[in-house]
């Protein structure tokens, strides 16, 4: 048996663990969990624990439903908030078919899949993300997200819940492996920003599905509710889920030139190009909710317009000042994704996009100097800056004739998220909103 793996099955028992949850994410990026005892662990890691599919969203179809969860004992971990005199622990899955190749429908295989494609060329790709959400007092709809506190942008709240809430999350997600860079009270109330450690892509996707949990069980437990919701208040900014990324070539960032004006490499700015150039395709999976869409909007500090700039906020893609003697920190920054993404597939689409940059040769456009949020319309055609899909439904379209996103999810999960969010964007259409009752109800 690998190391690993035994190294798992002793400290399962060392620990007097009693149960083993075993984690995996539907197409979407909902959390879904299937506990065993440890006395299946070992056959878990072995052959799998089979389920039904078919009652998973995105997953198989009646007549094809059985699935294979396989642990992967690298993310194992003891689960700090389990009670002390029944410790439980959680494991990735990777799923699996019935004869033990990978189920197309797994966004976690998704991933794997296109960081290997990346390794074939030499490359490992890292990222780090910053991710926004709020807290509410409930998260009733009929009520309305109600903020915990008024605190702004940068803000000392340790005095408040707010405060102790993201504090207590920190030494959590710590306590788990997954190390925080930074913390603090974002722009509008009861707004938080989490930082992750870079890390490569893979483990980060399984420490932001970590993160979800980890910030919403600590709010329930002081009789809170956290929201990853894009957008949630009408009148304050959206959260967003910015995302360094670089390529490694072994220990040299492959994104670093330190002769060039950028301090970009050649690989850097084909991988920039690549993503600009498939920017409008990928958006879709980025921001795959309708609401992600009121946040994609001119006079909120979210990106409108595909584009990229050293040190610029309003553009697509940010390129970050490197400080002195660090080479190494060379990265870009995606500021279009949002923290209700599917880590796993979202991840996946921004390697692809810069990875067929760099195949193909794409040349870098001309820096954006301008704030962009201040572009009008008509000011974006004259510089022939194109702009980002204003709605799931041109997203959707978008991504519909894409060959590059077919490819990076493959057929089956590509057709199925279609599919839902056509159902998505037809039930939102059909919805009549408070904005239509009071504008026109009342004149017309």
């Amino acid at each position: 048996m690998e190391p690993q793996k035994e190294y798992v099955l002793r400290t399962v028992e060392e620990r007097g663990v009693r149960l083993v949850r075993l984690w995996f994410t539907d197409v979407l990026g909902q959390h879904k969990s299937v506990a065993i005892t440890p006395a299946e662990l070992e056959a878990a890691f072995e052959e799998g624990v089979q389920f039904d599919g078919s009652a998973i969203d995105g997953f198989s179809r009646i007549q094809e439903s059985d699935v294979l969860a396989v642990p992967d004992a690298g993310t194992f971990e003891l689960l700090p908030w389990a009670d002390a005199s029944e410790p439980s622990a959680r494991i990735f899955c990777d799923i699996h078919n019935p004869d033990g190749t990978s189920f197309e429908g797994d966004p976690r295989q998704v991933l794997r899949r296109n960081l290997e494609a990346a390794q074939a060329e030499g490359y490992s790709f890292f990222c780090a993300p910053e991710v926004e959400f709020f807290y509410f007092d409930t998260g009733d709809p009929a009520v309305g997200p109600k903020p915990v506190d008024q605190a702004s942008y940068f803000d000392l709240t340790t005095a408040d819940v707010s405060g102790s809430l993201r504090k207590r999350t920190i030494h959590m997600l710590e306590a788990m492996g997954i190390p925080v860079e930074y913390s603090f009270h974002e722009v509008s109330p009861s707004q938080h920003e989490i930082d992750l450690r870079y890390t490569d892509a893979l483990e980060m996707a399984d420490n932001v599905m970590t993160l979800r949990l980890v910030v919403r069980k600590i709010a329930m437990d002081d009789g809170l509710f956290a929201s990853f919701m894009p957008k949630p208040f009408t009148d304050e900014q959206g959260s967003g889920m910015h995302t360094h990324m670089s390529l490694f070539e072994g220990d040299t960032n492959a994104f670093h030139d330190a002769d060039n004006e950028y301090g970009l490499s050649e690989i850097a700015q084909h991988f920039i190009a690549g993503l600009l150039v498939h920017a409008r395709e990928i958006t879709a999976v980025t921001n795959q909710l309708v609401n992600s869409y009121k946040r994609l909007v001119v006079g909120d500090e979210a990106p409108v317009y595909v584009s990229w700039a050293r040190n610029n906020r309003s553009a697509l893609i940010r390129v970050p000042v490197v400080k002195p003697n660090k080479a190494s920190s060379t990265r870009i920054e995606y500021r279009a994704l949002d923290p209700a993404a599917n880590p796993y597939l979202a991840f996946s689409l921004v390697l692809a996009a810069g990875m067929r940059g760099i195949a193909k040769g794409y040349e870098l456009p001309a820096e954006a100097q301008e704030n962009l949020y201040r572009v009008s319309r008509n000011e974006a055609r004259a510089a022939d800056l194109a702009r980002l899909p204003t709605s799931l439904d041109e997203a959707v379209d978008e991504m519909e004739d894409s060959d590059l996103v077919r490819e990076v999810l493959g057929e089956h999960i590509f057709e199925w998220f279609i599919r839902n969010k056509r159902a998505e964007w037809s039930e939102y259409q059909r919805h009549v909103t408070p904005f239509e009752l009071n504008r026109y109800l009342p004149n017309i």
